[in-house]
């Protein structure tokens, strides 16, 4: 499977990269923080909705020092095998090379289930993936990027899994308070197999696209999101829709 195939090459060519690479780091070595808390009129994870198309309310901390960083992602759900909570938890490194902005990442997803579900564990849904993120202006106010996410074979959790993603994103005018900024993605995830996910993974499919487009809207610290999403998943879970958040950064 791809995602069998890419993982590895993947991650040789990104340590090969940053050992002959000079890394810049933070001028200043201090820490930082960060807490914005988002309601949002769904929860949408690659294209294919954690809630039911329901409203959900989410809440990201974060800590740093220079490059290094932890951050928690808290959001409810409304799934039947998941449970009503998910818990993110990130550890990282953002830095820099040349033009390039980097963020190496892993992370842990865990839910809130705990029926014990159909293997006896409460553990059984939760699992872990890394990320290999670049972003990179070419122009004054306008940034692509490209982000890729790995998650090994881990049983009734997830199968091996590659997603990689284009990213665009453009500081339109001000206009009065209001600082608007468009944005876009587009995606493709690749699943295998394994004796629990032995068709597909996605809702029935082993690989499908996702995208979305819209314009974020920042007031100091406040700010509102309008975007489309869609999937050529032929699914109801993952079927084209707007979505609307709006949010507050607390910290900093």
């Amino acid at each position: 499977m791809l995602g069998r195939k890419v993982t590895g090459g993947v991650f040789a060519a990104a340590l090969a990269m940053f050992a002959g690479a000079n890394v810049a780091t933070a001028e200043d070595r201090q820490f930082g923080y960060a807490l914005t808390i988002t309601g949002s009129s769904d929860y949408l994870f690659r294209g294919i909705t954690m809630t039911d198309h329901k409203p959900t309310a989410n809440v990201y901390t974060e800590v740093s020092y220079g490059i290094l960083y932890g951050a928690l992602w808290t959001s409810t759900l409304d799934t039947g095998s998941l449970g009503p909570w998910e818990q993110d938890i990130m550890v990282g490194i953002r830095p820099v090379t040349g033009p390039v902005s980097w963020d190496l990442q892993a992370l842990w997803y865990v839910f809130g289930n705990r029926d014990h579900g159909p293997y006896g564990s409460v553990s059984d849904t939760d699992y872990f993936e890394f990320k290999i993120g670049a972003t990179t202006e070419i122009r004054t106010g306008l940034t692509i990027g490209a982000n890729v996410y790995l998650t090994p074979d881990q049983g009734y959790a997830a199968t091996d899994n590659i997603s990689v993603e284009g990213t665009i994103s453009y500081d339109l005018p001000k206009f009065g308070i209001f600082a608007p900024q468009f944005s876009g993605l587009v995606g493709y995830s690749d699943s295998g197999t394994n004796r629990y996910f032995e068709t597909g993974y996605w809702l029935g499919e082993q690989s499908y696209t996702y995208w979305n487009a819209g314009i974020k809207v920042n007031v100091d610290k406040f700010f509102m999101d309008f975007r489309y999403s869609g999937t050529d998943l032929n699914h109801a879970d993952a079927d084209d829709r707007f979505v609307f958040s709006a949010g507050v950064n607390l910290l900093p």
